[in-house]
């Protein structure tokens, strides 16, 4: 049995000091003053004084390991110990050797799949409890906003697609009624048209314009009261 640890960073792998400085501050005010989280690299600690973590490269696996509290990319801020572990060197060298499978480098993403997300995988293996939330509160917040957009977005192109198909199906009933005879009365030739049917076959169809005229009252087997007044 021996204890597990998670190595906690401020990223300040830019380019930029005063971006890194920034990060820092930033991660002071939120995990120190307000205590809801921050901008970190994580690794995990289990035998041998290393330390294992996840990153991007374009061939191959992203596991990796360093000395522990030693990683050169960022800054060391804090430890926290995850609990003990039941596994021995071996196992936890299978476990590392599935896991270096499974999180190809080129899989690492910022938001759903870092090298947070790894250690929490890492340590679900090996028994222990997983990282504090406040570790990777930022990621997950920004990956349920970027899943609540994408369903928002799957959303709206079904309404667009259920719209155009009941639009498709007016459109369809429209016309096909105009070819029966329960088409309203109210129809006839195209002006300038010769009655003799010499000027073309084209008709003026009324009741794109006045709705209530598309069924002839007659086909719904109602009968019109001026005609009855009549008789």
């Amino acid at each position: 049995m021996t204890e597990v640890f998670v190595h906690v960073y401020d990223v300040t792998n830019s380019a930029s000091v005063k971006t890194n400085a920034a990060i820092v501050q930033l991660n002071k005010l939120f995990r120190d003053g307000i205590g809801v989280g921050g901008i970190f690299h994580s690794a995990v600690e289990v035998y041998d004084y290393e330390e294992w973590s996840f990153g991007y490269c374009e061939n191959g696996s992203g596991v990796f390991s360093c000395s522990r509290k030693g990683n050169p990319l960022y800054t060391y801020r804090e430890t926290v110990s995850l609990g003990f572990t039941t596994f021995s060197r071996l196992k936890v060298n299978q476990v590392l050797t599935e896991l270096s499978r499974e999180w190809p480098g080129y899989s690492y993403d910022l938001l759903s799949r870092n090298c947070n997300h790894f250690c929490d995988q890492f340590c679900e293996r090996l028994g222990v409890q997983k990282l504090p939330a406040w570790v990777n509160r930022f990621a997950n917040a920004g990956d349920a906003a970027v899943e609540a957009v994408e369903n928002t977005m799957k959303r709206l192109r079904q309404a667009k697609t259920d719209f155009i198909l009941a639009s498709k199906v007016a459109y369809r009933f429209l016309f096909a009624s105009a070819s029966t005879s329960c088409v309203s009365p109210d129809l006839g030739l195209l002006d300038g048209d010769a009655p003799n049917g010499s000027g073309g076959s084209l008709l003026r169809l009324s009741f794109l314009k006045s709705p209530v005229n598309l069924i002839s009252k007659n086909c719904l087997g109602f009968q019109d009261p001026d005609a009855v007044e009549k008789s």
